[in-house]
């Protein structure tokens, strides 16, 4: 009686259907097609049966199958019928809908106030002032290099981050590039190099190199100085950005398989056609903060004085504080730093390394701001930041936090036509934007792509205009912690300025810093490596001398020289 059960009703009833309808479509044909779609479930039910991979499908054959088929429209009938405005996961509805009325050049308003709820915790405004200003040009810009660079790059403070050909589809790199170009910003190339699709335009870029050295290695994967040169000294080439990590996977290396390495992306990576391209978890010329510092002067001089910087997403404290050791005792310093957040990232990564690693850009800023104003090297390097930046407020409210500019790689993948299908790992992107099926990409029509990441870029820059005026400032460069408040309960709210900590210039050198991070890591830092010494036994600007006052561990005159 156990065949006879009510999971098997549906294998039965299409067994009855066969035999019933193959009878009656004797004597009437027409009903011949009822008889073989039964036959096919028939078929279908014997086959759930018999398989070994399901056990729902051995329970319940035939229906069982729908399981299935509700899993694979789980995200679109959630997406499109079930998420709220607000929910953001990644990106919310809101979120989305700003970039695409933005980038489209529809009316962004919204009626009937806010559906945010403004007595939640974590919620954010900015304060605007009794006499607001106003802001003629909204092209809101920032000088990117140090002392040592001879070709200082006037950028945008707002941005593409870094997505490489190849993650990207080349429409999408195409509209991208068009779109900065008309608009005068800057597009990251990520670590995949330099290929044709980013040239063509002629739009300004930061060349990304990761720990592949794509686009200046030899036939090892060892940094090659001739390609290096090559790539560097293009006029569109504006700055160089040394990738140590990245906020989806930091410290994580990657294989793409040589089944995925076609010729162009060949030719932009500088490997060979259908051979797997390798991505180590950590680059080949230097192992150490000051390698990293004469590497940086390295492709400095090599790209004719170019701002050379890096971007990173922090992690260990220490060694954020090392290569901060390692600026002072070489006098070196990067023209830039770009701080990834953990929260970012439009590469696909395990689970665990998008979840759980990495600090979030908030804690990571505020920690890379206030080291290099502590130690008096904030005015020599710019400060660049990404992690889910999209509206103008999330520019005012980072630009607050230290940064000055900001980059957003999500952001410009919605303005090319992005829907969040979450599928750019598949190949099948649904709109073009990250797969490198020929066909799918004819989706993206350049041109029309191309004026709508202009637009978004420009139209947010005018929101952002409108912020910062109605705060009282001239330019978003003005904004600091003091403007902007958060809730952290039902009835209380603070400025930055007084959640958080913010050092004076020196404050660390001198030793007084009495915040743990600092107390606790700084000591335990060194310019010569990576690797954490007791605090006991370190050198550090945290550590005191017997007679209770701070050790003097860098020397006078590279304090002026910092300082000067």
């Amino acid at each position: 009686m156990a065949w006879f059960a009510p999971r098997y009703a549906t294998l039965w009833l299409s067994v009855l259907g066969t035999l019933v309808f193959g009878a009656i479509a004797f004597e009437r044909p027409g009903w011949a097609m009822a008889a073989l779609i039964c036959a096919l479930l028939v078929a279908v039910g014997i086959f759930d049966l018999r398989q070994r991979q399901h056990a729902i499908l051995r329970n319940y054959p035939i229906i069982g199958n729908l399981r299935f088929l509700f899993e694979l429209v789980r995200p679109e009938v959630r997406q499109y019928f079930l998420e709220d405005d607000t929910n953001a996961q990644p990106f919310s509805r809101n979120q989305r809908s700003i970039v695409y009325q933005r980038a489209k050049q529809e009316l962004d308003k919204r009626p009937f106030g806010t559906q945010e709820d403004v007595y939640n915790t974590r919620y954010e405004w900015i304060n605007h002032s009794m006499a607001p200003v106003h802001i003629e040009n909204f092209d809101f810009r920032v000088t990117v290099g140090g002392p040592d660079c001879t070709q200082p790059y006037n950028a945008s403070i707002f941005n593409i981050s870094a997505m490489s050909f190849g993650s990207l589809s080349a429409n999408a790199v195409l509209a991208l590039n068009t779109g900065a170009k008309k608009g005068n910003f800057a597009h990251d190339t990520g670590e995949g190099g330099i290929s044709s699709y980013h040239r063509k335009p002629g739009g300004d870029l930061i060349w990304n190199i990761g720990s592949g050295y794509f686009g200046c290695r030899d036939a090892e994967g060892r940094f090659n100085e001739e390609a290096f040169m090559r790539n560097a000294t293009q006029p569109n080439v504006r700055m160089i950005e040394i990738k140590l990590s990245q906020g989806a996977k930091p410290g994580h290396g990657g294989i793409l398989p040589g089944s995925k390495v076609t010729a162009e992306i060949a030719e932009a990576r500088g490997v060979l056609v259908g051979v797997d391209c390798n991505s180590p978890s950590a680059h080949g010329e230097f192992s150490t903060p000051i390698g990293l510092m004469q590497f940086v002067k390295r492709l400095r001089t090599l790209s004719g004085g170019k701002p050379v910087g890096f971007k990173l997403c922090l992690g260990h404290p220490w060694e954020w504080f090392a290569i901060v050791k390692a600026m002072l005792e070489t006098g070196i310093t990067p023209d830039f730093i770009v701080v990834d957040g953990a929260e970012g990232g439009t590469g696909a990564a395990p689970v665990e390394f998008t979840d759980h690693v990495g600090v979030p850009l908030q804690d990571a800023l505020l920690l890379v701001h206030n080291t290099l104003v502590g130690t008096r090297l904030r005015d020599r390097i710019k400060l660049g930041a990404s992690g889910k930046i999209i509206t103008a407020f999330d520019i005012a409210r980072t630009m607050s936090m230290g940064a000055d500019w900001c980059n957003s790689a999500r952001g410009f993948m919605f303005a090319v036509g992005c829907i969040q299908a979450q599928t750019c790992h598949t190949g099948t992107c649904p709109t073009g934007v990250t797969t490198q099926d020929p066909v799918r990409q004819r989706a993206i029509v350049v041109p029309d792509k191309g004026e709508r990441v202009y637009n978004f870029h420009r139209n947010t820059l005018r929101a952002l205009s409108e912020l910062v005026s109605a705060a009282g400032l001239p330019h978003p460069n003005k904004l600091g912690p003091e403007h902007i408040v958060r809730r952290l309960s039902g009835n209380e709210v603070k400025l930055l300025a007084g959640l958080f900590p913010f050092l004076k210039p020196g404050e660390l050198l001198d030793g007084d810093v009495d915040y743990a991070v600092y107390r606790t890591f700084w000591p335990m830092a060194q310019a010569n490596s990576f690797e954490p010494v007791k605090p006991e036994t370190g050198t550090g600007a945290g550590e005191r001398s017997g007679t209770g006052q701070p050790k003097q561990t860098v020397s006078e005159a590279v304090v002026e020289k910092m300082s000067a």
